[in-house]
């Protein structure tokens, strides 16, 4: 059994990635706790649960009430599943404060991912959790990293190399046609608010994609193809690639996830179950 970290911020994480990572992690019968800034339960991102206003009407409310594109967008029946059997653990409950994490008390770190910019920015800025994940890499401790945790992994600086953790390492995270492409869907449905899919946007003179997941992380890494996407060579290119299909237990068809040594990465929440697998298999 390996003693797991799962780090999350106060609110508005994704929770297909969280609590399809635990359950498969406690499932194979690896210990989890949880980290908050303040040591209190955390909540996901509201949305990403119902559905609700990532309609044309969703800031209507009552008619928010009746989600359409939102079923389509939101977690799917197992992540929302999962997501309540998480809620009832005790562990989540009482989670353990950033700064009070020792590295040393666990076996391995796994970093879930969001994009509402509202609760995730104290995430993918915490100096605290930042140290914590050198640690775990100085340690060559096994490290999961998926969607936006990649980038939080990516601004996380060694101490002896005084380079990113995920410098030489081959990854993939969050690519920016995927969050282009839900970008673009928000714009229409979700008009009033059309920056929802994008936790930071480029600033005049910055070119398009500047500030996406994918060009942060690659600007960390040792050399720019070591950030790894779909080939199109693959038979699943399609699947893969489209940003509708998901996969499951018993299909990773639609997922792509990459092993470098102690370290997994993988794009979004449609990778999340081999994600997960993969990594409760290197801690094996």
């Amino acid at each position: 059994m390996a003693r797991v970290l799962i780090p999350l911020p106060a609110r508005d994480f994704d929770p297909s990635e969280a609590a399809i990572s635990w359950q498969v992690l406690s499932n194979a019968g690896h210990a989890v706790t949880f980290a908050t800034p303040g040591g209190g339960p955390a909540a996901a991102d509201e949305m990403m649960l119902s559905g609700e206003g990532l309609d044309p009407w969703g800031a209507i409310p009552l008619l928010r009430k009746v989600p359409l594109i939102g079923l389509l967008m939101r977690a799917n029946r197992n992540a929302r599943n999962a997501y309540a059997a998480m809620l009832a653990d005790h562990n989540y409950a009482r989670p353990l404060r950033w700064d009070a994490v020792d590295a040393s008390a666990f076996d391995g770190l796994l970093l879930p991912g969001g994009h509402r910019a509202r609760g995730m920015r104290e995430y993918l800025e915490s100096e605290a959790l930042e140290r914590c994940i050198a640690d775990f890499f100085e340690a060559q401790k096994p490290v999961a990293a998926i969607c936006h945790g990649v980038l939080l992994a990516a601004r996380s600086i060694s101490k002896k190399t005084r380079r990113s953790v995920l410098y030489g390492y081959r990854t993939t995270a969050l690519t920016w046609a995927l969050e282009k492409s839900a970008w673009k869907v928000a714009r229409v449905t979700r008009f009033w608010d059309p920056n929802y899919y994008r936790t930071y946007l480029e600033k005049p003179g910055e070119p398009d994609g500047y500030m996406s997941v994918q060009q942060e992380v690659m600007r960390a890494l040792a050399h720019p193809e070591d950030f790894l996407d779909v080939p199109k060579t693959d038979p699943d290119y399609r699947r893969k690639t489209s940003g509708l299909q998901r996969d499951s237990l018993e299909d990773a068809r639609p997922a792509f996830v990459v092993a470098d040594r102690n370290y997994v990465s993988a794009r979004w929440p449609g990778d999340v179950h081999t994600f997960a697998k993969t990594f409760a298999s290197l801690l094996r």
